[in-house]
């Protein structure tokens, strides 16, 4: 019993440990955010909402939001869509070719980000598309997050039962009849947790926005690579954590309206 608790002891120290080490980062972040001062240091010199006023003033960086916003939206949108028939084709009908179904599905994250939007970069310039519109970041940040969702998805479809979509079809159902009633709510929490990662991957990803975007276009982390290049003020911080408080409303929402659960341990 006693060799028990000990072992119980030093796994939660273990993980207070790995706490500690992922969100340090991001409360020195939060904390800065907050200073009185000048320039950018923690601890932070006086507490004060000052650089929140002047972050959410400043009509670039609210215009670099709302961009990123957008695109994160529509891209997930569209990888939640392909991925999870990208998962259900993988599960029930690749048969032999399902090992290279998954390769080629894994494949952007098994590439170099760099790598990817130059190729893309000369993709779009190839079909006639180029960057001066929005479409090729959005083709970008599509491609990117499309694995996310064909992972959660497809982990969902490996405990469906193919014999209750043929109980369906025996009773008369049709093919979109058998999906939306039998098969999408069973693996709903699949779908919404891959479209989950795909919005904050869509979000927050660099080098495929920075090297696709339109001129005269900016996604938030691009902005915020921008301003950190002429300036270090506590505004960058208060930008950051704006970003997270939106990641976090994210999760909120999908746990309770759209009903995801995560589990705890």
């Amino acid at each position: 019993m006693e060799g028990r608790q000990m072992n119980r002891h030093f796994l939660n120290g273990y993980c207070l440990i790995i706490y500690a080490f992922l969100l340090l980062p991001i409360l020195v972040v939060v904390g800065a955010s907050f200073n009185a001062g000048a320039f950018l240091t923690f601890p932070p010199q006086g507490l004060s909402l000052r650089w929140y006023g002047v972050f959410f003033q400043n009509e670039v960086f609210m215009r670099a939001i709302r961009t990123s916003l957008w695109v994160a939206a529509v891209s997930t949108l569209i990888s939640g869509v392909i991925g999870t028939m990208a998962a259900i084709f993988y599960v029930q009908h690749s048969g032999r070719w399902k090992e290279s179904v998954r390769l080629g599905m894994m494949l952007p994250l098994l590439l170099p980000e760099v790598l990817t939007a130059i190729s893309l970069l000369f993709f779009v310039y190839s079909i006639g598309i180029g960057t001066t519109t929005i479409v090729a970041m959005i083709i970008g940040h599509v491609l990117i997050t499309i694995p996310f969702v064909f992972i959660n998805v497809s982990a969902a479809m490996e405990s469906y039962e193919p014999s209750w979509s043929l109980a369906a079809r025996s009773l008369g159902a049709g093919p979109f009849t058998r999906f939306r009633r039998i098969m999408l709510p069973l693996i709903k929490p699949g779908v919404i947790g891959g479209c989950l990662f795909s919005f904050i991957i869509s979000f927050d990803i660099f080098t495929i926005s920075f090297m696709l975007k339109p001129v005269g276009t900016a996604t938030l982390p691009i902005q915020l690579y921008d301003y950190l290049r002429t300036n270090f003020t506590p505004e960058a911080a208060a930008v950051s954590t704006v970003s997270i408080v939106l990641t976090l409303i994210v999760v909120v929402v999908s746990e309770k309206v759209l009903g995801l659960r995560i589990h705890r341990f």
